[in-house]
């Protein structure tokens, strides 16, 4: 972000996509409630918490950082429809390939823009 204000700089933001898990959400809030109300101890919680969050991308439990990669998306820092991209996938990885030839081209122009 530090970048944007020097005004010439090609700035994007490439996000690497939501993190799989192969617990659901409502599993992971039916454990939460559980350890809340006492059900279950700590040991239990965290076997949940380390199962739900165990590869590389954005939590998908509360949604804040899906929700600003959603926001950068909105603003024109990062190329469109690439916020909700699973983490490794082909897709995934053209995008960020497509986003270093934009940066490169933009770079080329010698104009000061974001994506």
């Amino acid at each position: 972000m530090g970048a944007l204000s020097f005004g010439h700089l090609p700035t994007a933001f490439v996000p690497s996509g939501p993190m799989g898990t192969k617990i659901s959400n409502k599993y992971k809030v039916q454990v939460r409630q559980q350890y809340a109300a006492g059900l279950i101890g700590k040991d239990e919680l965290q076997t949940m918490e380390n199962d739900s969050y165990h590869s590389v991308g954005t939590c998908t439990f509360y949604g804040t950082a899906n929700t600003n990669q959603l926001v950068f998306e909105a603003m024109g820092l990062m190329l469109p429809g690439s916020a909700f991209v699973p983490v490794n996938s082909k897709l995934r990885e053209k995008l960020t390939a497509l986003c270093a030839k934009q940066m490169l081209k933009i770079q080329s122009s010698g104009k000061a823009w974001v994506i």
